[in-house]
């Protein structure tokens, strides 16, 4: 019996496999305590969740920490320049570790004082010599799965997981093809927007642009050329791209030497993060984490090829701050409307041409979700 049918309601009503014929996911979907705790377990401890960039563990020792729900890992670059992660906690009795970020030879526990190697090996237990069959082997720290992609840190607490690689397919390329200098972008500046709203909601706004043109009149009408504007779902992603009208879109032109080609992408990589790339190769992340069943908090970062952003850089970051701005009223106006007895389920507007008015990947990303929770 799948997990929504367990929680006693007609799950999905009309949602079907078909977006052209399918009505959205019902309302309490979007609310339900018991949803949200299904999704955690069910979705979030069996995906790739997006934690920073591999520059934050840089050298040996460097480490940083990460929450997912009451799950607390900490991610740390060995001596032998491997990274690994593993749960943020003593073999010994359960305390946390580390506390957020920086650079350490031994992991060393602030209750007992318990230590262990970088690379996850008891290091030393204080008394435990003198304790018969005690063995160290079986108190090393627990790991969890780490990978790098583009350039990013993502963990999966689901040793079972296939690699991120192998999921996502010419994601990667794609990115690329618009910021060739994505190696050597650095991270630059972050917003922080703390919405009243679930996180699907959230993530279903950056799958179409159909409300483009009413709600960001600015991006649609002076940045994007919307008659170019295609959306195209994959496996576990999906991708916007469109032609600017410009090479001075956004106020910043090509990246050095022209390599960068004056168009926008943006990829949504299931379940909570997105990407962004402007003209000019530079990039930003979107990443979703969820708080309660309705509230969501947002960060968004920007990655130049300086710390410092440039004024020019500073004043596209900015646009694209009002342009989040202008999503916060809608996603919290819909969450409202989930809660009335006038709204159960919608139903998607769909074009064969998978333009700026379709909103296919708005069904493929809930039809990730229903997937998930049938288990």
């Amino acid at each position: 019996m799948s997990k929504l049918s367990t929680l006693g309601r007609d799950a999905v009503g009309r949602f079907v496999a078909d977006p052209a014929q399918s009505f959205t996911l019902p309302a309490w979907l979007y609310y339900d305590p018991v949803v949200y705790e299904e999704e955690k377990s069910a979705i979030f401890f069996k995906t790739w969740q997006f934690v920073g960039h591999a520059e934050q563990v840089a050298t040996p020792g460097d480490y940083i920490t990460f929450k997912l729900f009451d799950q607390n890992i900490l991610i740390v670059r060995g001596k032998d320049d491997e990274i690994r992660a593993f749960y943020n906690v003593c073999s010994h009795r359960a305390h946390e570790l580390l506390e957020g970020a920086g650079n350490t030879k031994v992991i060393t526990c602030p209750y007992h004082a318990w230590a262990y190697h970088i690379d996850g090996r008891l290091r030393s237990a204080r008394e435990s010599e003198k304790l018969a069959g005690f063995d160290a082997d079986a108190f090393c720290l627990k790991p969890v799965r780490v990978e790098t992609f583009m350039n990013f840190l993502f963990v999966n607490l689901d040793a079972e997981a296939p690699s991120l690689k192998s999921l996502t397919g010419a994601l990667e390329d794609q990115v690329r093809d618009l910021a060739p200098e994505l190696d050597t972008l650095t991270f630059a500046r972050r917003s922080k927007y703390t919405l009243k709203a679930n996180w699907k909601n959230v993530m279903e706004n950056f799958c179409e642009c159909y409300h483009c043109p009413i709600s960001h009149p600015s991006l649609s009408n002076a940045c994007l050329d919307m008659s170019t504007y295609r959306i195209e779902t994959m496996d576990i992603w999906h991708h916007h791209t469109t032609v600017s009208p410009g090479e001075e879109t956004l106020g910043y032109g090509v990246g050095e030497a022209g390599k960068a080609r004056p168009d926008f992408g943006a990829w949504l990589l299931w379940p909570n993060v997105c990407f962004e790339v402007y003209p000019g190769g530079y990039m930003n992340t979107f990443h979703n984490m969820p708080v309660t069943p309705e509230l969501t908090v947002q960060y968004c970062d920007w990655y130049f090829p300086q710390s410092e952003p440039t004024l020019e850089q500073e004043e596209a970051a900015s646009f694209v701050d009002g342009v989040r701005e202008e999503d916060i009223p809608i996603v919290e106006s819909v969450q409202r409307g989930y809660h009335s007895r006038g709204y159960d389920q919608g139903r998607f507007i769909v074009d064969e041409g998978r333009t700026e008015m379709s909103e296919h990947a708005v069904h493929h990303f809930q039809n990730m979700v229903k997937t998930a929770l049938d288990g």
